[in-house]
């Protein structure tokens, strides 16, 4: 498939999809949301992706929405429901919002935040279930800063990752926040020298693909992510039903000969 805003590229069974705007920081555009969201879909469904990491193109991640654009912007599009095809109908309805779609994602989604991470950035990075970033990259929520707001559930998902504490600041200030503070508080798994970061990147994401079991990946995050809506006794019957349907499922067997063989797994996904 051609894409304009967007990069696709799978190879060792990880899908890349590549923000494509590098002379304007990879700022977001209506097109770049409609093909980020196609290939998402197209990873989501590719039985041979197991991973997919999300980047930007040259100096930045995303720097935020394309200003040009903004200024044009119609509120109609706001509460438009044109984005609204569900991405797994099977998921909860609170992952069929038109970026909250990650979650429903069966597979692992790594952001590698190269550079400038900003405004509707950070939303889709804080969206990806792990994060690495250069140890250059400035991160910010920027909204307030444009008489916005915390757009497209960032009130929602980023106290759940940085802690309420520092959400308020960083929605409030709207702040210039660097990639050490950023994983000192938790806003980013790792930091790498902007030279090796690609390298750490697809070497996780390589070990996720050769050794972790599919299967065990996607029940995991949609556990993950179901949890903040469940009762502990709620979580326990789910992880209970779980349990009883991965003891009878191949992968389960796969695991046990793999490790009792001293040999690299196989994993199916079934």
């Amino acid at each position: 498939m051609s894409y304009q805003d967007i990069l696709y590229n799978v190879e060792h069974r990880i899908a890349t999809i590549t923000l494509n705007r590098p002379d304007k920081l990879n700022a977001w555009t209506a097109v770049m949301e409609r093909e980020v969201r196609e290939a998402m879909d197209t990873a989501a469904a590719d039985e041979d992706v197991r991973a997919i990491v999300l980047t930007g193109a040259g100096r930045g991640f995303c720097a935020g929405a394309d200003m040009d654009l903004l200024k044009g912007l119609d509120p109609s599009d706001i509460t438009a429901t044109t984005w609204t095809k569900p991405f797994d109908v099977n998921q909860r309805l609170d992952y069929q919002t038109r970026y909250g779609f990650y979650p429903a994602i069966p597979k692992p989604v790594i952001g590698m935040l190269n550079g400038a991470t900003a405004g509707i950035g950070l939303v889709h990075a804080l969206y990806c279930d792990i994060r690495f970033a250069a140890d250059n990259a400035v991160f910010t929520t920027a909204f307030s800063r444009r008489g916005l707001i915390a757009e497209h559930g960032l009130s929602w998902m980023l106290p759940r990752i940085v802690g309420h504490a520092n959400a308020m600041d960083l929605l409030l200030t709207a702040r210039k926040v660097l990639a050490p503070e950023a994983q000192a508080m938790g806003l980013v798994n790792k930091v790498f020298a902007p030279d090796a970061l690609a390298a750490a990147t697809y070497a996780y994401a390589r070990d996720l693909v050769d050794n972790v079991s599919p299967r065990s990946m996607a029940v995991i995050k949609r556990q993950q992510y179901d949890a903040p809506f469940q009762t502990l006794a709620e979580n326990t019957r789910q992880a209970n039903a779980e349990m009883a349907l991965s003891f009878a499922s191949d992968d389960f067997r796969e695991g046990v000969a793999h490790f009792m063989e001293k040999r690299a797994p196989q994993f199916t996904g079934q």
